[in-house]
């Protein structure tokens, strides 16, 4: 039974990898108001170093529909705004030699529409990989009939296995639902 355990830890772990994943992902989708987490993909070249945007400047969300970028270092400025302006995001930095403001277009119906597309994609490879850890735990625990371990502790091992990969996905959903109502809200 301990080497079932063993299994099950393994899979909760793997399955809340990908819903941590999924989270960040749906986080970085921009829902129409001003969320500083939509500039944490982003690389600054900081001394000829790709380095996250968040570990050379502040950046935070003064009221909803704008973004304030404030570096560390005013020489960075340039590179900031070359970084958000080469992104997918969409947005035009403004700089004032202090920080950058980045101004939050309201969202199209059109454009609310393709965002949920892609946050529906994100949560659905999300849920492929909570059942791939289902997946490779239950041949894990079917292959523990070989060790000695009883018929009954396989079958109660691949229920856990299987309460394990609702829990998830329901948590996937739950917070793909939450998502799309934010990026729907006008």
């Amino acid at each position: 039974m301990e080497e079932i355990q063993l299994v099950l830890d393994l899979a909760r772990e793997a399955m809340e990898k990908a819903f941590k994943h999924v989270k960040g992902e749906l986080l970085k989708v921009r829902a129409g108001k001003a969320m500083p987490q939509i500039l944490d993909g982003l690389m600054v070249n900081y001394y000829g170093n790709p380095t996250p945007i968040n570990q050379v400047a502040s950046v935070n969300a003064p009221d909803p529909r704008s973004i304030l970028v404030k570096p560390w270092e005013k020489t960075l400025i340039p590179e900031l705004e070359k970084a958000i302006l080469n992104s997918d995001l969409g947005l035009n930095p403004q700089n004032d030699g202090e920080l950058i403001r980045i101004f939050i277009p309201p969202l199209t119906e059109e454009r609310r529409v393709t965002l949920v597309k892609h946050a529906r994609g994100e949560a659905e490879q999300g849920r492929i990989s909570v059942r791939n850890a289902r997946h490779e735990a239950i041949h894990t625990i079917k292959d523990l009939k070989d060790e000695g371990v009883s018929e009954d502790d396989i079958k109660r091992g691949e229920d856990q296995v299987q309460e394990l990969t609702k829990e998830y996905s329901e948590k996937i959903d739950s917070f793909l639902t939450q998502k799309e109502q934010d990026i729907m809200t006008v």
